[in-house]
Formats: structure tokens, sequence, C-alpha cells
């Protein structure tokens, strides 16, 4: 039983804070074992020690064990083999008394090691039992008890250290793209049999010193598709960047692709920065080029030639089973759903603008095939087209996707989940963005409902207190309705809900206007065979164009990026003088006109009433505010920096800027980019009511159902008029939309 004593001893010493059923549990090891060596020690004891003192080192814990094993004759091969040392043969008498010897020498083995020393470790009198140790069987129930104890702590210890990375993030710096920082994936690791459901509880958002969530859950199953929809200005950016930077703890073998910014450009192709996105296979063929030239010299002995063989056919191997043959050909169809032509897929990435980098970065993750995918906006710098096709793509998306969008068809085609964020608060509805708006409407309904309940029950009990309270013979019922009334929790009116979606005017509080414009005699604005060219090139970007709008048009622009779109808006309002042909405008004619390019039209430094000021002088102040009031801009929002608001603020700037100069004539490139959701039916209301011309280009399908009846297809340089089916019960543009899914055979 030296064993006991000596493994008692040092348990006692090393870790005083064990606990009674995992020491007795650690004894029993000592007097049902005789593996005694310092493998054996350390596989065993290594683990209580860690676990029961945090200052003990893996290191500190295996040199304890070796020790141990040489006091007990573990390690001598001799005596193991003749059954010598302090292990007995079990029909052999023990006698108790000679194991006296036990804890002098763990009180030895201890200070030899360092542990005589420090806060705990100064006298070793105390390691002595006035007992001796027991000869009692270990309790199977406390023993069992250690057992799952132990395997706790293990598995908590092993969940942090190896599931979870925390990685830090700075919320000033906005990565270009996340795709660059994804690790390629291992089947042999294991990860791939690990659960990619996202589950984060019980977390805090805030966010340059506002709140943005407080206690809330975010549960995503993998395979589905959620959107997130909100405000302007609300958060849901910051969610998305809070996921993908760490700032939320995710499982580490999850891959996050965030779509938040264009790529950067230089002189690679457009196609290959789209293969380059995918590091796995990247890595692959850069390694078996480095064994192909490997296996080239000819001063290779003939092991190293079998070596690199082997490792070559390894990496062939893997290279089939991701389709590395097939992953040119997927990368081209990505990109031509995406609007690129042959000749912009062999493009220099430099080349492209903007909207078209930003496309290129969507590119890559949809080619990536993350396993949680988050997409910003990414319908912003789409055309009709394009728009049409990604919805297509995104049904069949057989991953994760976190997508936020003001666009509602896109996301009633896209989405089977809706996550509302709003007043701090992520609510989650099943269905896609109709089922979310009945489901929300039903849900207030409810509230305001349970709310006028309780404050009816309120109000019966205060009458009664009322009218019962000095009454000798009442008295005692009054005051027990007190003490009801006391014990009741504060009553919280619901939160103010503007119930996005519920109609026109329905519960809104955003209502844009435009001043009615005087009447012009026809015709206003017309086009007449015109053909287009820039001057010192041959190119003809349209030609025989003919178009005529009137006072009450509401024409719809639709067509492909690259087909001549804006190159029209520049005829309309006179940037460009066309080639050949006729363009007509009244003489007192006003145009409004709102460009993607917006924000170049604003002063950045200056507050939205000092911009308005500045353009359209002789009005008070309180004029130009009552202005940007009509379009959301309210408070002290009109008197910040343009430069500190969010998109759709400055969108609203704009607008604001666009109805002072009285237009005749409306012309909105992309107008609902940035806007919310309420912003989209304000502005829709608008330009229904407005009695002057309109014509929008835009992605938006169900905004321009909304305000035009009349659309014109701008493709192949030629601009024609679409005619849908009459009594087909959808309106022009949706029409339009499902001859597109046609056409690109969806």
């Amino acid at each position: 039983m030296a064993a006991v004593g000596l493994a008692q001893a040092l348990l006692s010493k090393a870790a005083p804070d064990m606990d009674a059923d995992t020491l007795e549990y650690a004894l029993g090891y000592f007097r049902e074992s005789n593996d005694f060596t310092s493998a054996g020690l350390s596989e065993f004891l290594g683990p209580l020690l860690e676990d029961a003192n945090n200052n003990i080192t893996p290191a500190q814990a295996a040199a304890l064990c070796e020790k141990l094993a040489a006091e007990l004759g573990g390690d001598d091969e001799e005596n193991q083999e003749n059954g010598g040392g302090d292990a007995r043969r079990l029909d052999q008498s023990i006698h108790i008394a000679s194991e006296s010897h036990g804890v002098s020498s763990a009180a030895t083995t201890l200070a030899a090691l360092g542990m005589g020393t420090g806060q705990k470790s100064v006298d070793l009198a105390h390691l002595q039992s006035k007992n001796g140790p027991q000869a009692t069987t270990v309790d199977q129930k406390k023993l069992r008890k250690a057992e799952m104890k132990l395997a706790s702590k293990r598995e908590e210890r092993g969940n942090k250290s190896d599931l979870y990375e925390i990685p830090t993030w700075n919320p000033n710096v906005k990565p270009a793209m996340i795709v660059n920082q994804m690790k390629p994936s291992s089947s042999a690791s294991g990860e791939s049999s690990r659960s990619k459901d996202i589950r984060i509880e019980n977390f805090d958002i805030h966010f340059a010193g506002k709140k943005i969530l407080t206690n809330a859950d975010l549960s995503m199953t993998y395979g589905r598709r959620y959107g997130l929809v909100g405000k302007n200005g609300i958060g849901k950016s910051t969610l998305l960047r809070a996921i993908a930077h760490g700032e939320l703890r995710l499982p580490s073998h999850i891959r996050i692709l965030h779509v938040e910014q264009e790529i950067a450009g230089g002189d690679t192709e457009a196609i290959q920065s789209v293969l380059q996105a995918d590091v796995e296979r990247e890595a692959l063929l850069a390694e078996e080029k480095s064994l192909n030239n490997t296996l080239a010299k000819t001063s290779i002995s003939p092991e190293e030639a079998n070596i690199a063989a082997e490792k070559l056919k390894n990496v062939y191997l893997k290279l089939e089973e991701i389709d590395s043959d097939k992953a040119e050909s997927r990368a081209s169809l990505i990109l031509n759903g995406l609007g690129f032509s042959p000749a912009q897929q062999k493009a220099a990435t430099r080349t492209f603008s903007g909207g078209w980098r930003m496309r290129l970065a969507l590119a890559r993750a949809l080619f990536c095939r993350p396993d949680l995918l988050l997409a910003d906006e990414v319908t912003n710098y789409l055309d009709f087209p394009a728009v049409v096709w990604l919805e297509n793509y995104f049904q069949n998306w057989n991953a994760t996707l976190l997508v936020v969008s003001h666009d509602r068809s896109f996301l009633d085609a896209v989405t089977t989940d809706i996550f509302h964020l709003h007043n701090g608060l992520l609510d989650y509805y099943k269905g896609n963005f109709t089922s979310y708006i009945s489901a929300r409407a039903e849900r207030r309904k409810n509230q305001v409902r349970e709310y006028e309940a309780q404050l009816q029950y309120r109000q019966h009990l205060q009458a009664f207190i009322d009218r019962w309270r000095y009454n000798a013979n009442r008295a005692a019922q009054a005051q027990m309705k007190i003490k009801i009334l006391e014990k009741l929790p504060e009553l919280v009116p619901p939160p103010k809900d503007d119930l996005d979606g519920l109609g026109e005017g329905e519960g809104k509080e955003l209502y844009f206007r435009f001043p009615e414009p005087e009447k012009l005699s026809p015709p206003i604005l017309q086009m007449d065979e015109v053909t287009f060219a820039y001057p010192g090139t041959t190119r003809v970007i349209l030609s025989g164009i003919s178009f005529d709008l009137q006072m009450d048009s509401k024409i719809a622009i639709v067509g492909p990026n690259g087909a001549g779109k804006s190159t029209m808006i520049y005829l309309l309002t006179g940037q460009h003088q066309p080639s050949s042909g006729i363009c007509n405008r009244h003489g007192r004619l006003r145009l409004g006109l709102f460009s993607q390019h917006h924000v170049d039209q604003l002063e950045l430094a200056h507050s939205s009433v000092q911009f308005l000021s500045g353009k359209f002088p002789g009005k008070t102040e309180e004029e130009y505010r009552r202005v940007l009031g009509r379009f959301g801009l309210t408070g002290t929002t009109a008197l910040q920096p343009i430069g500190t608001l969010s998109g759709g603020q400055k969108s609203r700037v704009v607008f604001a800027a666009m109805s002072l100069s009285n237009p005749h004539v409306l012309i909105l490139d992309e107008p609902t980019n940035h806007l919310d959701m309420d912003s989209i039916d304000a502005l829709a209301l608008a330009l229904r009511e407005f009695k002057g011309g309109v014509a929008v280009i835009s992605h938006d399908q169900r905004f321009l159902d909304a305000v035009c009846n009349d659309v014109w297809v701008c493709a192949n340089g030629k601009l024609t008029s679409f005619s849908g089916a009459v009594g087909d019960g959808d309106g022009v543009v949706k029409q339009y939309k499902k001859k597109l899914f046609k056409e690109l055979d969806l």
C-alpha cells in the first residue's frame, strides 16, 4: 500500500483543493492497478492535477508523475518482471504498518521537484496521515460521479481550446473581403463531421456608443437562407461584421465569407481573380507545380523521387475530390450570370469600376461555396437580369445564407426565414418576406391586445380602490386590491412599430413629397432616331433610339449593365449630344436627376441645411428644414455634416434638393440603393402622386411595378418597348421578369 500513501501525499500537496470524490477516485487506481510507469501515471494523474490546480503546467505534472514512478519502481524493468518493488502478490499478507515509509518518501519527492516552497508548499508535516491509509474498497457511486465530473471538465477544456477561435476585431477598420482570410477545409481532420448549425446565445452588440442588440439570441440551421431586415442605421451591417470578424464566437470549422466591399484592382484577369479565391485549390496547384519541378531534377535520388511521387499522387486525388478540372468553367458561369462578357472575364481587375469590382467580390464568394455567406446589399450593384440570375442561384444554395436587402421581391424569392432587427431586439420569423409581414402584423396585434387587457385589469383594480378605499365595510377588500396592484410588474406598452410593407400610408411615419409642377405643352422630351458614339471612337453605344416622355409618363428603363442606360440618361439631360438624330427638350423644361453617384453632388463637410442654402439661396433655415423634413431628415440630423449620414440619409438630401428645383420631369438611376423599406415605399408613393413625368432605372421589381406602367428595354444598342400580356394580373415589370427567366433558361 506504499503506492496509496505516496499518491495521497502527492495529490494532497500538489492539489490541496481537489474534492474528496476525485481524490478517492485517484487513490482507487493505486489500490487496484500495478501500472506505475511514468507514462501510465502521466496519462491518469496528469489531467487530474491540471484540473485541480491551475498553477500546475503539463510539464510540471509529467515531472511529478515521473518522480512518483521512480519511487514506486514502476520504470524499473527488472523489478517489474520479478514482481519486486512495492507491487505485491494478492495472495500475500499485507502489513499496513510496514508501509509507513511512503509518507516520508512522498515528502522527499515533492521537495525534489521544488514543490516544497511557496504559499501552500512550506510545511510537509501535514502530509502524514494519523490513521494511515485505509484498506476499504472504492465506493462505486463516488467513482462514477468523479469520472463524469472529470469527463465534463475535459470536454469543456477541449471545446475552448479546439473548437473556437476568437480573433480580435477593430470596428473602425473594414476588411476588403473575407474570402482572402478563409482557411481551406480538411476532411482528414474530421471537421467535416461536425455540425455546421450556428447557435449564439445571450450576446450584446454596441457600436460607437450606440446599443445595437441586448441579450439577443441568433440561431441558424445549416442549409437555410435567412434575410435580415430593419430600418436604415439600425445596425444590420454591424451585426454582419461582428459575425464575420469574430466579435461573436462561432465554431472555427465553419467557413465564413462576408461580401461587403469591392476588391482591390490589379493586373490579374477577372476570371483568375475568382479562381484564386479558392485557397485550397490554389495551394494544391502550387504543391503540384513544386513536386513536378522536384521530379524533373536529374540529381534527385530514387528514395526522394518515390516520396515526391507519392505526395503528387495524393495531390491529384485531392484535386479530383474538389473538381478542380471544372473550376474554370464554374467560375466563368458565375461571372456570366453576373453580367461579365467573355471579353470582360479576361480583362484586368483594375479596368473595372467600383460597381463591377463589387460584382467580382460577389463572384469570388459564390465560387468559394462557404458554409456561411454574409451578403450585405449585394443587389445594389446588379442590373435587372443579374438580380434575376442571382435569385435563381441562391434558390439552389446548399449552405447557410444571411442576406441584408431592401428588395422585397428578392427576399421573397430567396429567403426561407427572416430576422427582424429593431429596438435592440432580434426577432425570428419562419417563411419568406411576405410570410414575415403577415406574421409580424399578427404578433403586433397580439401584443397590443395583451397590453390593453392588462391595462383594463389594472384600471378595474384602481377603480375599485378609488371607490371603496375609505368605506369601512369594504376597506379590507380595497386594501387587498392595493396589494395585488402593487405586486403586478410594471406595464410597458409594446414598442412603436411602423409595420414595414403593410400598405401605403398605413402606420407610416415617412412621407416623401415632390412639388406639383407647372403644366407644359407637349412635346416635353423627345428622341428621334438618335445614334451616339463617344467622340474619336467608332464604337456605337446607341443607335436608332426613338423615345417620347410626357408629363404623365411613368417609365421603367431596364436592361443589362453596359447596354447604354446611363448614356441614354446623359442624352436626356443634355450632358451628351447625339452623333446623329434629334433630341428635343421643351424650352422651359426643368429636369430633376438622381444618379448612382449622387454622393458626388454633395458637400460632405457641410450640413444638409448649408448644402441646400448654398444651392438654392434666398430661403430661411426653417424653410430648408421643412423641405428636409418632407424626406425624413428631421431634428438635429439636418444639422449634422453630410459625411456623417448613412447612405440612405444622403439619398434623402438629394431628393430634397431635387424638390427645391421644382422639376417637370424626374430621372432616377437606381434610387432605391441604400434606402430602407419604409423609404422605398414613401418614394414609390411620392412618384405615383407626382404630376410630372418619371423615368426610372432600377433592379427592384416591386418598386418599379409600384411606380411604372410602361417598360422600355435597353439592350444591344437598341431601346424597345415591352408590352405585357393583357389580363395577366401581374404588373408589367413582373411580366418582363418572367420573360427573362425563360430567356435565361432558369
